[in-house]
């Protein structure tokens, strides 16, 4: 794609950007500074807007009573209502976004590894969960790209948050158009990356798509985006993803040589032993699509779902299996 729609993403602001954290400090992480020509940043840090101030004495999460609560022991302040009256507010008041790119095992913005205290003594135990604003966004916005840079090091759980936060961006492009034909044309160039992800919801997709119910746009497409953000929830298989290269490579049986048939294969096991990632394969079927001009597979997002200047392969090796 020559005309990337760009996706407006909310950033922790300590991320790269400024010195926000309790400590004075920022946290460099280039992935911030490489994804930034491609989005639109809201920059948020939820610690700072209620007034805590940099550098702060610490927060952290204690159960009592069975209730969390947000505090900070050194002052015993307590901060939970103005914490959860900030998210409220600031998510209340949004407006459009694709996906949020927050610090990890924050006690305000975490979203899944947060320390969770069974008490106010420095020694006690904890469990994980969410932060205050995270939890805040996981409820809200529970089918938009969502993740925290800790996991983002991963390079499959990245590739899979660089898709769904451009599959959501490139949706609101469309959605904009306000007629059928946009809809219809979305899912056609779509249907590949869909049915690697859930053949269930493409089928699904594929029935509102067709209306029988000449139902209005604006219904439809609301339908169309629940379903879609389901069937993007989770990374695809190993094993979907080869049946999509299969099902494509079926296009060009007749047209390659046996050299190329068996690189083509080659690449596949490859990929099938985790030892090159999924654009590799795509790079070689994306080729033979220009080269033999195939109509059908050329404006297909599976073979570039995102910018290709951001496809590295950096993998921290961490959370593989999710």
């Amino acid at each position: 794609m020559s005309d990337w729609p760009k996706p407006v993403v909310v950033l922790s602001r300590c991320l790269e950007l400024e010195p926000v954290r309790y400590n004075g400090q920022v946290i460099p992480y280039d992935f911030v500074r490489e994804l930034e020509p491609w989005v639109s940043y809201v920059p948020v840090c939820p610690e700072v807007e209620i007034g805590l101030g940099v550098p702060r004495d610490p927060i952290r999460i204690v159960e009592v009573e069975g209730e969390a609560r947000l505090v900070q022991p050194d002052t015993d302040r307590d901060v939970s209502e103005a914490m959860r009256d900030f998210s409220d507010s600031f998510l209340g008041s949004l407006g459009e976004v694709d996906g949020f790119l927050l610090k990890n095992r924050s006690p305000s913005c975490g979203l899944s590894d947060v320390k969770i205290f069974q008490g106010f003594d420095k020694s006690a135990s904890s469990r994980r969960g969410s932060g205050f604003f995270g939890g805040a966004v996981l409820e809200r916005y529970p089918g938009l790209a969502l993740e925290d840079e800790g996991r983002l090091r991963n390079y499959r759980i990245r590739d899979h948050f660089l898709t769904k936060l451009f599959a959501l961006a490139r949706f609101r492009a469309m959605r904009r158009g306000g007629a059928m034909r946009d809809l219809v044309r979305f899912q056609a160039e779509n249907k590949l990356l869909l049915m690697a992800y859930s053949q269930k919801e493409l089928r699904v997709l594929g029935r509102i798509v067709a209306n029988p119910d000449k139902l209005p746009f604006q219904e439809v497409v609301g339908s169309y985006e629940e379903h879609f953000q389901l069937a993007l929830a989770r990374p695809p298989r190993s094993n979907s993803v080869i049946n999509v290269f299969e099902h494509a490579a079926g296009y060009f049986s007749k047209e390659l040589t046996k050299g190329e048939k068996a690189y083509y294969r080659s690449m596949l096991k490859k990929y099938r032993e985790r030892q090159v990632p999924v654009s590799a394969v795509s790079s070689v079927l994306r080729a033979w699509i220009v080269r033999f001009e195939q109509e059908y597979l050329l404006p297909q997002t599976f073979f570039e779902p995102y910018p290709e200047p951001l496809m590295s392969l950096s993998d921290s090796g961490k959370g593989r299996e999710v």
